[in-house]
């Protein structure tokens, strides 16, 4: 172990036996995230929960007794923050957990194993929830390639799917939080939900490691009306 520019120990992992580089680079990343350790210490479920804090913190978009959608959600680091900030565990507010994967247990927060691409998933999500939600998020990233293009075209490509989804499930007024790349190729999203949505705005919490591209697209304000 060596110490980096900040002063703190710096672990370096050895390369060897099956283990690719991408995967050294990877767990490096890791073992020296600050915010990696202190999820663990805080009881989080990802590093990912940070940033969600972050920028409810300054916009101020989760209240107490709101129908929260979380797609994407395992391994729970959003459900987490938006269980506490709606009051879903006394009862106060909903939280829905969206995933394709399994997810273990969340006080106050109720999963669904579904693909939310599916035809009927806004409507078995409404059921849950018993009428429309207050804030759809995602902080959902596509499987990358290695090639930037075809990348950013999944990437958009399932922001735009969780945008339309939002649109269907959503109560007037609500909030749509979404992980997005800095990329020219989404003028065409960003329309759309300024078409949409009253206020449309690009953020970047400092818990988002400097060397991502990552940003998030907050819109607030849904214009549409229950059907």
């Amino acid at each position: 172990m060596a110490k980096d520019s900040t002063g703190r120990l710096h672990v370096t992992v050895k390369t060897g036996g099956k283990r690719k580089l991408s995967s050294k680079l990877w767990l490096e990343r890791q073992l020296n995230d600050p915010y990696v350790a202190q999820a663990k210490r805080d009881g989080y479920r990802s590093r990912a929960a940070y940033k969600l804090i972050e920028i409810d913190e300054k916009y101020r978009f989760l209240k107490p007794g709101m129908s929260v959608v979380d797609l994407g959600a395992a391994p729970g680091g959003w459900s987490q923050i938006a269980a506490k900030r709606v009051g879903a565990a006394d009862g106060k507010g909903k939280v829905i957990a969206v995933d394709v994967l399994e997810m273990p247990e969340i006080a106050g927060v109720s999963f669904a194993q579904l693909d939310f691409l599916a035809e009927d998933a806004s409507e078995k999500l409404r059921a849950m929830i018993g009428g429309r939600a207050d804030a759809v998020l995602s902080d959902m990233a596509a499987n990358t390639t290695g090639h930037r293009k075809t990348d950013q075209l999944r990437i958009l490509g399932l922001v735009e799917g969780a945008a339309a989804f939002a649109s269907e499930v959503l109560n007037p007024g609500g909030t749509f939080l979404a992980k997005a790349f800095q990329s020219g190729a989404d003028a065409e999203l960003l329309a759309q939900l300024k078409h949409d949505f009253a206020s449309v705005r690009h953020v970047k919490p400092a818990s988002s490691r400097k060397d991502s591209s990552e940003r998030y697209v907050l819109a607030t304000g849904f214009r549409g009306q229950p059907k």
